[in-house]
């Protein structure tokens, strides 16, 4: 089965090894937003010999192609998720590192109000909010 990110790979025109399908189709796999160490260690349990360069340079790739977006959720790691039109906002939890996508229609209202009243139209944003579960405190 081909994976969305290799569809968009062929539709770019990059030529796909077989490494950069599994890569591809483990990035496209991803419920979570892997650094590169994560995207190698998932690839490798597919194809032994793919080595952590070749997830670098191929990440790195599809950065640069537009189909792959890196987040820096500040825990010191490149992190990475498809790129979609679906608009979402991200919410990490500082104390486990997981990150959670949402989206909410009051948000983006007001997103687009603040930028009117400065004299903007809205055409993009990046929204990440930094938590702790209820009843804990955040660990450093």
């Amino acid at each position: 089965m081909t994976s969305k990110l290799e569809v968009l790979c062929a539709e770019r025109g990059l030529k796909m090894t077989e490494q950069r399908r599994v890569i591809a189709r483990v990035l496209s796999e991803a419920d979570d937003h892997p650094d590169v160490e994560q995207v190698y260690h998932r690839a490798s349990k597919l194809d032994s010999k793919i080595s952590i360069a070749t997830v670098y340079r191929t990440v790195k790739l599809f950065e640069e192609a537009e189909i792959l977006e890196r987040h820096d959720f500040g825990d010191g790691r490149s992190r990475y998720e498809e790129v979609t039109e679906e608009d979402h906002d991200h919410l990490i939890d500082v104390n486990s590192g997981e990150v959670l996508e949402f989206t909410d229609a009051e948000i983006h209202t007001l997103l687009g109000k603040v930028a009117e009243k400065l004299g903007y139209r809205l055409v993009d944003h990046r929204l990440e909010l930094y938590a702790v579960r209820e009843g804990c405190s955040a660990i450093k």
